[in-house]
């Protein structure tokens, strides 16, 4: 077996982690995961709902604000999306750029 010198070892472990920390855009790996399980309550939570189109919204989440997006049929739709959002643990804000299409 070949033997690597330390420098090399070093800038292949380097070359290797760098995409994720760069995945993280700025967030610590706790706020990371933390983003993605209110990306996943939310959207259960959306899925859930008989009031609410779930498959037709995106969400997205970004240090606690959560993004919704996508198409709903109504104003009421739209609220209650966004109220579901917001009794989600961990969500600081809801912003919507849904769009009513009956």
């Amino acid at each position: 077996m070949k033997k690597h010198s330390q420098k090399t070892v070093f800038l292949l472990v380097v070359a290797l982690l760098m995409p994720l920390l760069l995945a993280a855009c700025g967030k610590t790996v706790g706020e990371t995961i933390d983003d993605a399980t209110i990306t996943t309550r939310v959207k259960t939570s959306l899925l859930n709902d008989p009031d609410v189109g779930g498959l037709r919204i995106d969400v997205d989440t970004f240090k606690g604000v959560v993004t919704l997006s996508g198409r709903v049929k109504s104003k009421e739709e739209e609220t209650k999306a966004v109220a579901l959002a917001r009794k989600i643990g961990g969500v600081t804000d809801v912003k919507s750029t849904l769009t009513i299409q009956p």
